[in-house]
């Protein structure tokens, strides 16, 4: 099984199910706040947001 295969999947994972991993991505983006200094707090919602618009890319 290569990375492709496994890529594959997660896509089927996530097919029908992006709202939720948006969810989640706003959670652990959180998470990660929490533990580290206000000063990378744009740091992380930067990466938030462009795993999000990856998603919504993945969709079309």
């Amino acid at each position: 099984m290569g990375i492709e295969d496994l890529v594959g999947k997660a896509k089927d994972a996530l097919s029908g199910h992006e709202e939720q991993a948006k969810d989640a991505l706003d959670k652990a983006g959180e998470a990660v706040k929490s533990r580290t200094n206000d000063t990378q707090d744009s740091q992380v919602d930067s990466v938030v947001e462009k795993a999000k618009e990856y998603l919504d890319e993945q969709k079309k």
